[in-house]
Parts: structure tokens; C-alpha cells; sequence
């Protein structure tokens, strides 16, 4: 038995390459797209069936981050993202706080009601509320574009919380009052701490999925308000892999971000959590 142990069998040196091999393959499939990305953005000639490009230069990549257009996409895409995040948290907190603290009737049919943005086709709302957005005057504007994409933003947002709050003990509130704690007191050293990993994951979702809508933008946007997407799929019409691969990348620097930033806000939450309890 012993030797067995310290002696592994063929069986288990096969299984053990074939789980390597899995993993190598699982990586190279995350990895490929970006990496194909880079080796475009940093090429001037590469035609097949050329393995790598035969010509490295920065150049296509600096024209492209000094272009006027690509600025104004790369800050009008922050700027919608980031108020529809700001405003989907505002509105979804005290919605996932109700929804998930209390039961009611009639609760799940709220709770189906705001589910039907995310099964319902984009270009549905997009065309129902271009309508309405015309005669409101907010067609064409930021404003505008905000709004309708707080509408698919909204649903993620408020679900993502409604798990943080199916564990959430309100006792930990009543006894920082008890102790005769103010409510923003409550509200900074109670609920932020316990809340703060909860409201990451759904800002990190509402920011994904505004930073990445295109229809909708189109739509209420009317060629008028042009964000990074917009940019990106004119780009793809055009056909020049150089420019097309140096605003992908563009495009996919803020998720990733975004998700660094959450990631490190949840392993300092839970820390922070721990402490405490």
C-alpha cells in the first residue's frame, strides 16, 4: 500500500497529462483571441499564411489612441457607463433591500416583471422607446442613452443584490441603533462593510453591461452620440484588421479593469468582514 502510494500508476500519469493538456487548451482558447489582437495592433504587414507579422511597429497603435474620434468614443463611453452604473445602483439598492428583506403579495410578480428586460430583445425596447424619447426630446443625447440603458442594467443590478440581502441580518442594524448610532453612522460602519462586496459584483455588472450595448445606443443615440461600440462595429465595416484589433483592445481595457477593481474590493470586503465578526 505504501508503495503504491509514492508510486503512481501509468493510469494516473495519463490522467494527469490529460488534465494538463485540458487546462493548456482551456488558457490557449481565453487567451488566443486577445493575443491575435495584440500581434494586429502591433503589425504593419501580415498576410497569411505568415505565422507572425513581418513587420513590428507602434505606429498603427499611437495613430489610433490620437485619434480625435476615438477620445471622444473612449469618453463618451465612460461617461454613459459609468452615470447608468451610478444611477442603476441608486435605484436597484432600495429595490434589492425591499425585495429581498421583505415579503409581500405580489412579490413575484415584481420580481418577474423586472426580469423581462433581460428576455426581451433589446431592439424591441430600443424601437419602443425611440418613440418615446423622440417626443421627449431626449433622442440623440447622453441623457437619453442612459436611460434606456438603466433598463437592461437595471434587472443585473438589483438581482446581484438580492442575493446580498437574502443574507442580510437586520439585527446588526437595530443593535448599532440601540447603541444610539445616527443613520449614516448605520449606514458607514453596519451596512457598507457588509453590503460593500455585494454592491461591487453589481456595479461590475451594470458597468459591463452598459460599456458593451450597442443596439440600444444606436438607436436612442441616432448616430449622434457615438461611444466606443459604435466606433468599433463602423470599424468592422471597413475591414482594416489594424484598426479593428487597436479598438478591440480599447474596448475590452475597461472590463478588465473594472474587474480587477472588483475583485480586489471583494477580497477586501471579506477581510474587513472577518475583522469584525
Amino acid at each position: 500500500m505504501h508503495n503504491q502510494l509514492h508510486n503512481p500508476t501509468p493510469a494516473t500519469h495519463v490522467r494527469q497529462a490529460g488534465f494538463y493538456v485540458l487546462r493548456f487548451s482551456f488558457y490557449a482558447l481565453l487567451v488566443g483571441p486577445i493575443l491575435a489582437l495584440v500581434l494586429y495592433a502591433l503589425s504593419m504587414r501580415w498576410f497569411f499564411p505568415q505565422l507572425l507579422p513581418a513587420e513590428w511597429t507602434l505606429t498603427p497603435w499611437l495613430r489610433q489612441l490620437s485619434d480625435a474620434r476615438t477620445q471622444a468614443a473612449v469618453g463618451t463611453s465612460l461617461q454613459t457607463a459609468g452615470i447608468t452604473t451610478a444611477l442603476a445602483l441608486l435605484l436597484g439598492l432600495p429595490a434589492a433591500r425591499v425585495l429581498g428583506l421583505r415579503r409581500f403579495r405580489g412579490r413575484t410578480l415584481v420580481l418577474l416583471i423586472l426580469f423581462l428586460p433581460t428576455v426581451v430583445p433589446p431592439l424591441a425596447i430600443g424601437m419602443g422607446l425611440n418613440v418615446l424619447f423622440l417626443r421627449l426630446g431626449l433622442a440623440g443625447s447622453v441623457l437619453g442613452v442612459v436611460l434606456v440603458h438603466v433598463v437592461p442594467v437595471l434587472p443585473y443590478t438589483i438581482f446581484a443584490l438580492l442575493g446580498v440581502f437574502a443574507r442580510y441580518d437586520e439585527g446588526y442594524e437595530i443593535q448599532a441603533r440601540t447603541l444610539g448610532a445616527s443613520t449614516r453612522q448605520v449606514w458607514r460602519h453596519v451596512a457598507l462593510p457588509l453590503l460593500g462586496p455585494g454592491l461591487a459584483v453589481a456595479a461590475l455588472f451594470a458597468f459591463l453591461v452598459s460599456w458593451s450595448q450597442y443596439i440600444l445606443t444606436l438607436l436612442i443615440g441616432g448616430g449622434q452620440v457615438i461611444t466606443l461600440p459604435i466606433l468599433l462595429f463602423a470599424a468592422v465595416a471597413g475591414g482594416n484588421p489594424t484598426s479593428i484589433a487597436g479598438l478591440a483592445l480599447l474596448f475590452a481595457a475597461p472590463p478588465v479593469l473594472a474587474i480587477a477593481l472588483a475583485a480586489r474590493a471583494l477580497g477586501i470586503g471579506a477581510t474587513n468582514i472577518g475583522q469584525q465578526f
